[in-house]
């Protein structure tokens, strides 16, 4: 189905973002999550006619928003490979790389896809519709040490246990096939007055165990020390904590834990500086156009 950058996504933070990249005439960048396109046209606009943008998406929606445009690359891949693209095409040491993570409104609503709580669908949640592991196998044959493992890992819940125990004792009579029979079986676990917000954050998990998300995210972030030149600019906005952490300790330590490496003098490696000191959230103008923005947070980092 096509579908066309402004039914696809509402870019979030939109100008910030794109005043942190600081685009300049003939530079070289790269927009991870391409999406709508909405950041890559606006990017091209400013690029002047030498420079270069390379998007990344491995949603097959997504190929139907590719700019015709000799200053534009298009990659059909998830950005964990982003250096082998980026050294393929030449463009090693580019001067700005945007992410912007999570899932896209088009992904929300389009029922079929199995991200959203409110449209009935199969249990899919995958961004790339070849890939092997869906919402639906997680759900019905992961152990339950391992539902513990990913809603622990992944979600802001008060009671896991109660979740897993639902899930588990459930598949136990009956394969759970759709979005709505999942809601169904989780209704005697939801907090009366916090519906939306729970379902959200157990959607939040599986699709984030199913798409490797933080272990992509982790290999893309650590492959910018390398492709991003010295004075290049990282910017990326994240939608939960899970992430902002991983991406917060990252620009001040170059790790994910927030203890920065050190050489045999006792010098710290740290390949970025944050010029972000606290991250920017959304205006209460953006918030009231776009309530999904809420949770955004984009932090800027500058390449040492």
């Amino acid at each position: 189905m096509k579908v066309t950058t402004s039914d696809y996504h509402i870019p979030v933070l939109f100008e910030e973002s794109l005043q942190g990249l600081e685009i300049f005439e003939g530079g070289v960048f790269v927009d991870v999550t391409f999406g709508g396109g909405g950041h890559s046209k606006e990017i091209l606009k400013r690029l002047g006619e030498e420079g270069v943008l390379m998007a990344f998406d491995q949603d097959q929606d997504a190929a139907h928003n590719i700019i015709e445009d000799d200053r534009f690359i298009f990659v059909d891949s998830n950005f964990r490979f982003l250096q082998n693209f980026v050294r393929y095409y030449d463009l090693m040491g580019v001067d700005g790389l945007l992410a912007d993570l999570g899932v896209s409104s088009h992904q929300f609503d389009e029922g079929e896809r199995g991200f959203s709580i409110r449209e009935e669908g199969e249990l899919d949640m995958r961004m790339n519709q070849t890939a092997p592991l869906t919402a639906k196998k997680v759900v019905n044959d992961y152990p339950e040490k391992e539902l513990f493992r990913l809603f622990n890992s992944y979600a802001d819940l008060q009671n896991v246990k109660k979740v897993v125990y639902a899930i588990v004792g459930a598949r136990k009579k009956k394969k759970i096939n759709t979005t709505k029979e999942l809601v169904e079986v989780l209704e005697n676990a939801v907090p009366p007055k916090k519906r939306n917000q729970f379902l959200a954050q157990v959607f939040q998990a599986i699709r984030i165990e199913v798409n490797d998300e933080m272990g992509a995210l982790k290999e893309m972030l650590e492959q910018c020390v390398d492709v991003i030149a010295e004075g290049g600019k990282l910017v990326v906005i994240s939608y939960h904590s899970i992430e902002d952490r991983l991406v917060k300790n990252f620009m001040k330590t170059g790790t994910f834990d927030g203890k920065p490496e050190v050489d045999v003098f006792g010098r710290a490696n740290e390949p970025f500086k944050m010029v972000t000191k606290k991250p920017v959230v959304p205006t209460a103008g953006e918030l009231e156009r776009n309530p999904r923005s809420r949770s955004a947070k984009l932090r800027i980092a500058v390449r040492q």
